[in-house]
């Protein structure tokens, strides 16, 4: 099997999750569909890091994103995989 080229790693918290992440989950895994990207993005749950002030939080590749609203999942998810 081949290594995706982009890990995506939502927080499943009880914080993130019910601030957008039960959404934003639907919602990348929607746009991943969409764009024929499964082959090449590797999705992840997690429990709590301890940044929930901060949340909802997910990670690209290992970075952390925080405050990630379901209205702009899509838009930060472009322009991380499509570069656009």
């Amino acid at each position: 099997m081949d290594t995706p080229e982009t890990v995506i790693t939502i927080c499943m918290g009880s914080s993130c999750f019910s601030r957008g992440n039960n959404v934003n989950a639907e919602i990348i895994e929607r746009f991943l569909r969409e764009n024929k990207l499964e082959a090449r993005v590797e999705v992840r749950g997690c429990l709590c890091e301890g940044k929930c002030r901060g949340g909802p939080n997910l990670r690209i590749n290992g970075t952390l994103v925080q405050d990630v609203r379901p209205g702009a999942v899509v838009d930060l998810l472009a322009h991380a995989l499509l570069g656009g």
